[in-house]
């Protein structure tokens, strides 16, 4: 589901997943505060899953380069939750979340996961270079937090270990995205709980 304000009480669960399965994959995941998960949980910019009170998966959209790119970030599942198909149904939840809030903007993601770049190219992703994405500052200086930054910085942030994707609006495969009725109605749900214009 999108996520309510009162489900920042899970903020310091996400941030652990998310340390953990960098531990386990052996690669970058940007470590992020539980004050910074809370921000995204309280603006509106974040999908979780529940299993009753439990959380069991999160993600997250930022919006960079006023407002032309929105990053969907931080996709993590609970390792009892995973090969449940449990993935593809947050980053789809998560992409439909981009798309109310940020209609017009291009939507990327930067991955070192396989699968993840697999749902990413059935919504309508291609990979790019880096180049092609945002070259906000504050978005790289995000990547801090990630073992693998002196890959990025070494090559001028022209390439790392990540691959990214890129979803753009405009392009004519994507025409079938546009917005739904239904995806009107949870933006108009969304811009009553947070005041969004």
């Amino acid at each position: 589901m999108f996520a309510e304000p009162e489900h920042s009480v899970h903020a310091e669960r996400i941030c652990n997943l998310i340390y953990e399965s960098a531990l386990q994959r052996g690669t970058g995941i940007a470590r992020r505060s539980p004050e910074y998960i809370t921000a995204k949980i309280n603006g509106g910019k974040a999908v979780v899953a529940l299993d009753g009170e439990k959380l069991v998966g999160f993600s997250y959209i930022e919006c960079w380069g006023h407002g032309d790119f929105v990053a969907t970030s931080g996709l993590i599942v609970d390792p009892e939750y995973r090969h449940l198909g449990l993935a593809a149904r947050i980053k789809e939840r998560t992409f439909e979340l981009a798309r109310m809030r940020f209609p017009y903007a291009k939507i990327f993601s930067i991955t070192t996961s396989l699968p993840v770049m697999k749902l990413n190219s059935r919504m309508g992703y291609r990979p790019v270079t880096f180049s092609e994405l945002t070259d906000d500052e504050e978005f790289w200086q995000g990547c801090k937090g990630c073992v693998n930054f002196d890959i990025l910085t070494r090559n001028n942030r022209g390439m790392c270990l990540c691959t990214g994707m890129l979803f753009d609006p405009k392009a004519p495969e994507t025409k079938a995205t546009k917005a739904t009725p239904y995806m009107m109605l949870i933006r108009n749900k969304l811009s009553k709980l947070f005041h969004l214009k």
